[in-house]
């Protein structure tokens, strides 16, 4: 494993390096290095560490969310209001309507088969946007109009919409049929995961404040490492309590970093976001170049032209319900045209359920999961690299 996590650090940050003076996003070099090293190329990644490659991308995952949600102000927040909401489930769902149309007739599948595609692929990737949001409010680009907490909120609500439609979905073509209660249960995750993630964020701020009343002193280090734990256990918590209500782990670790910033004083949350931004360096190699190490590609070369259509086309769709939710907003064409290009990526959740039709079984499964791996490479590079390009030139500073 020692040798893995080796040749993960130096040959990706070799290859961010290299990608870095050749102007492209550093996430290139790293995903190229994963998917050289991992088991469908060279071999060269240890079988322990893919083992846990799904567990170490969700720490990676947690890390972001949490510098993210410790530099998220909530009155910005609100003040986006309604287009964050509409951005949580309107662009993939108008993605999925767009698979429904043409998979069918370019891709030879069903209108079942069809939806579970869509499903799989209208998801926006929390890993590749949330760090360049989080760039962008520290460095005070578009956060006039609060543009990067409104694609930041909207991008970690799209995901669990998808999973759940994804759920159901893959249950309509196994022959269970689709429940009404299945589409309740996203408003409740979401609702349920932020109200978990404040109450939590309230009494672990109270704990620091308590503390240091009595005067122990809990350096800012311990504080990371205590947040960190937490944050584990509210993502453990989403299985614990699947059986009997759906709570969105992810989403209370983002509400509780959010409630922290509130509640403690602006020295302690801005070296608490600058700790984790730290642990950061570290984790987004180890996030992306799994991610690169995840992704086959060979199904890549199998699924032909007929599938980069189908993508490209699918995304006019998403670009067409991004702006359907910028309707009536303050926002200029340049900004609208910048949280289109921030809602392109595809990678994390693509990875995650990509497989699963496959595993369960499914006709579509081998077809699912073709364009599943072309799409992380051809939308992932795409959107991180024009959003990389164009912020300076589409959002105020």
């Amino acid at each position: 494993m020692l040798t893995s996590l080796a040749l993960i650090f130096l040959a990706g940050l070799a290859m961010a390096a290299i990608c870095q003076q050749l102007r492209l996003p550093r996430i290139i070099g790293m995903l190229a290095t994963g998917i050289l090293l991992g088991p469908y190329a060279l071999n060269l990644l240890d079988e322990s560490i893919l083992s846990i490659s799904a567990d170490l991308r969700q720490m990676a995952l947690i890390i972001i969310l949490l510098k993210a949600g410790l530099s998220l102000d909530l009155d910005d927040l609100r003040r986006v209001g309604r287009p964050a909401i509409l951005m949580s489930f309107v662009p993939a769902s108008c993605e999925i309507l767009g698979f429904l149309l043409l998979a069918p007739r370019l891709l030879h599948i069903s209108l079942v088969e069809a939806a579970v595609m869509g499903s799989v692929l209208a998801a926006v990737s929390p890993a590749v946007v949330v760090p360049r949001m989080v760039q962008l409010m520290e460095s005070h680009n578009g956060t006039d109009k609060s543009i990067p907490q409104l694609i930041m909120a909207g991008a970690s609500c799209d995901d669990i919409f998808v999973i759940v439609v994804f759920t159901t979905f893959t249950g309509m073509a196994q022959g269970s049929g689709a429940k009404l209660s299945d589409f309740g249960a996203i408003p409740v995750s979401i609702l349920l995961g932020i109200l978990l993630g404040v109450a939590v964020g309230w009494l672990v701020s109270l704990f620091f404040e308590t503390a240091y009343a009595h005067r122990h002193c809990v350096r800012n280090s311990m504080k990371v490492i205590i947040v960190l734990g937490i944050s584990f256990l509210l993502v453990a918590a989403e299985t614990w309590l699947k059986p009997w209500v759906p709570v969105s782990g992810l989403l209370a670790v983002t509400s509780m970093a959010c409630m922290l910033r509130r509640k403690s004083t602006a020295f302690v949350s801005k070296r608490l976001s600058e700790k984790f931004g730290k642990l950061w360096l570290a984790a987004e190699v180890i996030l992306f170049v799994l991610v690169g190490a995840a992704v086959d590609i060979r199904y890549t070369l199998q699924a032909g032209l007929a599938a980069v259509a189908m993508i490209l086309l699918a995304l006019v769709f998403r670009l067409a319900g991004v702006w359907l939710c910028m309707l009536k907003t303050p926002l200029s064409r340049k900004e609208r045209l910048f949280c289109m290009i921030a809602y392109l990526p595809k990678a994390t959740v693509q990875v995650a359920i990509g497989s699963v039709p496959l595993a369960l079984g499914l006709p579509c499964g081998k077809i699912v999961l073709s364009v599943a791996v072309l799409a992380i490479l051809i939308t992932a590079p795409l959107g991180a690299l024009g959003m990389d390009s164009s912020y300076k030139k589409l959002l105020s500073r």
